[in-house]
């Protein structure tokens, strides 16, 4: 099994196209040469077991804080365990949920499932019917992939629904009407998804009825992301709403009137919009109205519906502030937001009386401390749950309903010895002057092994969270632990965002070599002790890094990358980021993604880091043959790289605590045996 000496670039035709073929045997028996060839480097010996087995115990232990939704009277949970790998999905009531050891009922055990029908399930949520709370659209994945088979659950009976909604595996949208009725999406044969893998259609399914013969609500171009609909319960304020999904950052929002019309609200295609009872909120990713763009706008729905647009302005950021989220209880909005990378977490309520907003503080939150939602009760009281977590400090979970005192319902332990350890902020200049922040998470006052990460994309904001794996692993074994939060990510809003969209990709790249340089500048590391990591569109800025500053860095992680720009939109969910990083087919903006393609910039003359590429079989999401050829292509021009490829794991890369540790272990060992032996 020969790999070709053809050079990408120099050819139309790519000598390593035979690697995306996912299951193909060709393909699949070089994985398992390249898989063993890591296992036996990385995962030979005692302390490789060991250092499994010490994840494994974090992974697995019993006092881990679960978290739960509200549905009705009861708090619902998935679980997975030593005693239960693949999980089970279980409820419990609050006064249950605030002892130490709550008494969990299990309504589906999904090793039970699997063994018993052969498959290697995973869960992939469930939509349970309100205010009934009695059926479920239970959604379940093969080897953890992003396609599901649906199938619909009694609650009650703790069984299938013989008779009930089903569908075979497909990346199907389905939702809830009411107990006869759902709307749904699903692969329903040729022509039926869009080019990014996605429904082209949405339906109106009337139970005992068969799929082909449900009313059509509305159909997309196979050139648009994808089309959805749902249907709000919420007594007094039933409605239906259909969403066309342009790309990823363009879509229409329509109301569906009871006429079968669809009534577009008239807001701008690229913002966000949601709906509570009487309140529609938006928020504008460029300016809108005389509001700057990812401020947070509240208007009356009929009022708008009517053509007023007199926005109450909710919030609106500023040069070191942004909007991270919101959600509803029945009567009160809770917003979060960031400065600098910390929460804030702010009430707001309206006053019928006065026509304005309330404001307040739900929370004291300290500097470089994330404060997240984690569930509401937005049908039926003011309940909510409050999760604070730092690169430091467990996570406490907080429980209160607004207008009376809460309460610490949860709280993890320390997973790690942080003893001497610190975590400190700092801002590096990237090479046009902006300020970009990163935290430092270590204890020493010398150069360091330091593995530093980033994301850069999607509007994603990295935020501190305490990592009990990479604590283990890393900080409690003397490593330094950084973050960059650079452009292209949320950490400063949608203009944080955009200014590194497409052509200005560069400019995230440039924000992380800054951070690099900088931590060498403070003596915090230097380049031969400085190891990167990144997943997904993380790992395209890892193949990134590679290409343009390899230099800076003594080891390379990636896992489940991009790194073919060039054809990252023929493969699986590709052509739905062609909006956030341009079109390969498009004149205007091939030349630029052929200049940030890590897998056609590869060169024999240039000094590579050590490089470990992971990826999973089932991942259909991002296509494993990224990895598989950049492997392939940097194997044959003599530099050092491990390959390794999970069969099952989906874009996550792993379904269970087992290979999550496995995972975990290859890739510390990676770095301390590249980045040099350890301090502790």
């Amino acid at each position: 099994m020969s790999e070709s000496d053809t050079d990408p670039r120099e050819s139309d035709t790519d000598p390593y196209r035979w690697l995306e073929e996912v299951e193909g045997e060709r393909a699949l028996a070089w994985v398992r040469e390249r898989n063993a060839e890591t296992e036996a480097e990385l995962a030979r010996g005692e302390e490789f077991a060991g250092l499994v087995t010490e994840l494994r115990e974090v992974l697995d232990a019993p006092d881990r804080i679960p978290y739960t939704t509200r549905r009705g009277p009861y708090l619902y949970n998935f679980w997975q365990s030593a005693e239960h790998t693949r999980g089970v999905w279980r409820r419990t009531t609050l006064d249950e949920y605030r002892t130490d050891e709550p008494s969990w009922d299990v309504l589906l055990d999904l090793d039970a499932l699997a063994e018993t029908e052969g498959e290697d399930w995973t869960w992939a949520g469930a939509r349970v019917l309100r205010p009934a709370f009695r059926r479920a659209l239970v959604s379940l994945a093969r080897g953890g992939g992003d396609a599901v088979v649906v199938r619909e659950y009694d609650l009650q009976d703790r069984a299938f629904v013989t008779d009930g909604f089903r569908l075979p595996e497909a990346k199907t949208d389905i939702g809830w009407i009411d107990e006869d009725h759902v709307f749904v999406g699903t692969d329903e044969g040729p022509g039926s998804m869009t080019a990014s893998g996605y429904p082209r259609t949405v339906r109106r399914w009337r139970r005992g009825t068969p799929l082909a013969e449900a009313e059509l609500v509305h159909e997309v171009a196979e050139s648009d992301l994808a089309v959805s609909a749902w249907h709000d319960p919420t007594e007094g304020f039933e409605r239906d709403f259909v969403v066309r999904y342009r790309d990823f950052w363009h879509h229409d929002t329509y109301l569906l009137t009871a006429e079968g019309e669809l009534r577009r609200i008239d807001v701008p295609d690229d913002a966000d919009t949601s709906v509570h009872r009487a309140w529609l909120l938006v928020t504008p990713k460029r300016p809108w109205l005389g509001q700057p763009e990812g401020s947070l706008l509240a208007f009356r729905l009929d009022d708008f519906l009517a053509g007023r647009r007199e926005p109450d302005v909710l919030f609106a950021p500023d040069e070191r502030t942004a909007l991270a989220g919101h959600a509803w209880t029945r009567n009160h909005l809770i917003v979060e937001t960031l400065e600098d990378v910390s929460s804030r977490i702010h009430v707001l309520t309206p006053d019928d009386a006065t026509g304005r907003w309330e404001r307040g503080e739900l929370a004291d939150v300290p500097p470089l401390v994330s404060a997240t939602l984690t569930d509401t009760d937005p049908d039926t009281g003011d309940e909510y749950f409050l999760s604070l977590t730092g690169h430091l400090r467990p996570t406490t979970l907080h429980r209160g309903e607004i207008g009376l005192p809460g309460e610490p319902i949860k709280q993890a332990p320390e997973r790690f010895d942080a003893t001497g350890l610190t975590a400190r902020q700092y801002f590096a200049r990237s090479a046009d002057g902006t300020r970009v922040p990163y935290t430092v998470v270590g204890g020493t006052d010398h150069p360091a092994p330091t593995l530093l990460t980033g994301y850069g994309g999607f509007e994603v904001a990295l935020t501190p969270s305490y990592d009990s794996v990479r604590g283990r692993a890393w900080l409690a074994r003397g490593g330094t632990y950084v973050v960059a939060g650079i452009r292209g990510g949320g950490e400063y809003g949608p203009r944080w965002h955009r200014s590194a969209l497409k052509a200005d990709r560069h400019r995230a790249y440039e924000d992380f070599e800054a951070v690099a340089r900088d931590l060498v500048a403070r003596g915090i590391t230097t380049p031969d002790r400085l190891g990167i990591t990144g997943a997904s569109n993380g790992g395209l800025l890892m193949g990134a890094m590679l290409v343009r500053s390899p230099e800076l860095f003594g080891a390379i992680v990636a896992h489940v990358p991009l790194l073919d720009m060039l054809r990252f939109h023929t493969l699986l969910a590709g052509a739905s980021w062609t909006a956030e990083y341009g079109d390969p087919d498009d004149p205007a903006d091939r030349p630029h993604l052929a200049e940030l393609s890590p897998y056609h910039r590869l060169t024999a003359d240039r000094p590579y880091p050590p490089v470990l590429l992971t990826t999973s079989t089932r991942d259909d999401r991002v296509h494993p043959g990224h990895a598989r050829k950049a492997a392939a292509r940097l194997r044959e021009l003599g530099h050092r790289v491990l390959l390794h490829e999970t069969l099952s794991g989906g874009h996550a890369g792993a379904t269970d605590h087992e290979q999550v540790a496995h995972n975990s272990a290859l890739e510390h060992t990676f770095l301390w045996r590249t980045l040099g032996a350890r301090n502790g």
